[in-house]
């Protein structure tokens, strides 16, 4: 097997464990059993623990600004908000404990606002900026800094669905998801022109 099969072995073995337990049920011992290397072969591939974990929340962003890449939207700024923003929810519900990593996690090397962010680092909050920056242009949002509108944004969706994850809302998912629209929406006329 090649070091590059190896390394992604690792990579879909630690995000099985990642699925089943969260962060801390990823261990290098686990992962190599599951994989059938020593945990100590896995250093080849990652120098530590933490930067295996970095390289699936890397994946889960590199996932989810594909799905947000290939999204055919249309209509007005707000109903391409809400669309991206729906395929943002799809992904945390299906990946829940991936999505709690990705934004929740501290984690050395993640993306800092605004530095990282103004720099096109970011693949989810890019899409988001593109959005917000075209609705600016056409006149149905407000001239104001693109980034900051992506970042606050972003915060209300996460804490959202965090808040959901984490059992702090009673709603069932297509209840959370008519509150989650309301919410953007509510945001989104805060912003309009």
């Amino acid at each position: 097997m090649s070091a590059i099969d190896t390394r992604q072995q690792i990579l879909t073995e630690a995000r099985r464990l990642l699925d089943e337990g969260g962060a801390s049920a990823v261990s290098m011992r686990k992962v190599g059993e599951k994989v059938g290397i020593t945990a100590m072969a896995i250093y080849r591939h990652f120098p530590d623990r933490e930067a295996l974990l970095n390289a699936i929340a890397d994946h889960g962003f590199a996932e989810l600004g594909a799905t947000l890449q290939t999204l055919d939207l249309s209509g007005s700024a707000e109903d391409r908000l809400i669309a991206a923003s729906e395929a943002y929810l799809d992904h945390a519900l299906v990946n829940p404990r991936l999505f709690e990593l990705m934004f929740l996690h501290r984690r050395q090397g993640a993306r800092q606002f605004p530095r990282d962010f103004k720099a096109g680092l970011s693949p989810t909050a890019s899409s988001f900026a593109a959005l917000v920056t075209e609705g600016m242009r056409v006149g149905e949002i407000r001239e104001d800094d693109p980034w900051e509108i992506t970042f606050e944004m972003g915060a209300l969706l996460q804490g959202l669905i965090m808040l959901y994850l984490g059992g702090r809302i009673e709603d069932g998912p297509d209840e959370f998801r008519l509150f989650f629209r309301r919410s953007l929406r509510r945001y989104i006329h805060g912003i309009d022109a």
